[in-house]
């Protein structure tokens, strides 16, 4: 009943969310909070703050929340090992945290390879704001992170993966869309639909209009690319974006993908891992499967995972 509780409770701080942490765990909300409760009499102290939204722990919920993620990954390391060592295979579970727009398509190409490879090991992936990718790490929550444009900070690890190139992106009804290529001066003064300022592709983007003393009229941020590839859809502007995560609105017509003629621009993605924490023969195995696309040419995901597993 205590281990019970204890996962309960991890799941609940990592959804920071009782609800959400019910439906993922396929159970009903009461319960769960019964079982919390449980935990809070039981130890004497309140873990949880249940007047802010979303949830946030208490500062003994936080120590608490540490040592017992501690306490359950090692068990989970040691119950893999046990049954590495018995039955000769790899197995666990491998928990990533990817930003959006490095796609459930692409994503899922590597997970299936891995698990054709792997069958006793399974994959979780997760989509999240990049900011929250760096915090699942951080909490222990993912054993990776994949991000654009890699921090290598104190406690995280960061590993190069691939260059995504990057392009124009236009509704099939602009004048742009017959174009083979076009130039940064080809953007000028049209609306353009961006990333917020918050993120680091928005300020290499921003960089490289400065640097060629380019303005566009910026009508619409959003912070995904899913966002902007819609609004791009409807006319609301033009966008750059990796011409990658465009490939299948282009595929149905609705999307027009123009490479740049001189400029050369990239977003950079990586992996990142939290320092100091040891990886599971399976966590270690799916890194080394994504960094095997590697090359020094400018990659898409396709055509890295063909290189991996040729």
């Amino acid at each position: 009943m205590l281990s019970r509780n204890l996962h309960i409770f991890l799941d609940v701080a990592s959804h920071r969310s009782f609800s959400k942490a019910a439906e993922a765990r396929g159970m009903s909300q009461p319960a769960l909070s019964q079982a919390v409760a449980q935990l809070e009499e039981r130890l004497g102290e309140v873990l949880f703050d249940r007047t802010k939204r979303p949830l946030e722990l208490t500062s003994c919920g936080q120590l608490f929340y540490d040592r017992c993620r501690k306490l359950c990954d090692e068990y989970q390391a040691i119950e893999d090992e046990v049954r590495q060592l018995r039955h000769g295979k790899i197995v666990g579970r491998v928990r990533v945290a990817s930003i959006y727009s490095v796609g459930l398509l692409q994503m899922q190409a590597y997970v299936q390879r891995f698990e054709q490879l792997y069958p006793d090991v399974k994959v979780q992936l997760e989509y999240l704001h990049p900011d929250d990718v760096y915090a699942q790490v951080r909490r222990d929550n993912a054993d990776l992170g994949i991000v654009s444009f890699p921090r290598t900070r104190a406690d995280l690890e960061c590993h190069d993966w691939l260059q995504q190139e990057m392009g124009v992106v236009v509704p099939p009804s602009s004048p742009l869309a017959r174009r083979q290529s076009v130039e940064l001066k080809d953007l000028r003064d049209l609306p353009f639909v961006s990333f917020t300022p918050d993120l680091t592709i928005r300020d290499e983007i921003d960089r490289v209009f400065l640097e060629a003393d380019i303005e566009v009229r910026h009508v619409h941020q959003f912070d995904n690319i899913e966002n902007i590839k819609r609004a791009v859809e409807i006319g609301a502007g033009v966008s750059i974006l990796p011409l990658d995560s465009v490939r299948r609105e282009v595929e149905f017509g609705l999307l027009i993908a123009i490479p740049f003629a001189k400029t050369q621009l990239t977003r950079p993605l990586g992996i990142i891992r939290k320092r100091g924490r040891p990886p599971t023969a399976a966590v270690s195995k799916f890194r080394d499967l994504l960094l095997d696309a590697r090359s020094p040419e400018v990659k898409t995901p396709d055509r890295a995972l063909a290189a991996a597993v040729t």
